[in-house]
């Protein structure tokens, strides 16, 4: 740049400026778009509907006598553990205080993404 005189020196200066704030603007808005897609990736991560069948599953089984609880407890922990790689365990005992059809139901749900926990009387 030393043959250049003042005017071509300051264009081609500029020039190297424009070119690294474009490079720079564009490494920001590509890690932009990284974080905008993973947060977009957790929320379809939740398993709403693998919940909602437990959960079901759970209700129905919490009207039958305390062994085939324990049958069916452990049928529905092993099906969730390799089917869809999830640690699912409940817990179903009467009611503190209630009458005898009352019962409290723990649901406790987790895939190693998704950690659920749920008490509920039925």
């Amino acid at each position: 740049m030393a043959r250049l005189n003042d005017d071509a020196q300051w264009i081609v200066l500029m020039g190297f400026m424009v070119s690294f704030a474009l490079i720079f603007l564009g490494i920001v808005i590509n890690q932009s778009t990284v974080v905008g897609q993973t947060t977009a990736e957790s929320v379809l991560e939740f398993p709403k509907n693998d919940i909602l069948g437990i959960r079901s599953e759970v209700i129905v089984a919490s009207r039958l006598s305390s062994d085939n609880i324990t049958l069916v407890k452990n049928d529905i922990c092993s099906i969730a553990l390799a089917r869809k790689n999830a640690v699912v365990s409940f817990r179903v005992a009467p009611a503190p205080g209630g009458s005898v059809y009352t019962k409290t139901i723990d649901i406790h749900y987790n895939n190693g993404v998704t950690a659920y926990y749920e008490t509920t009387n039925y």
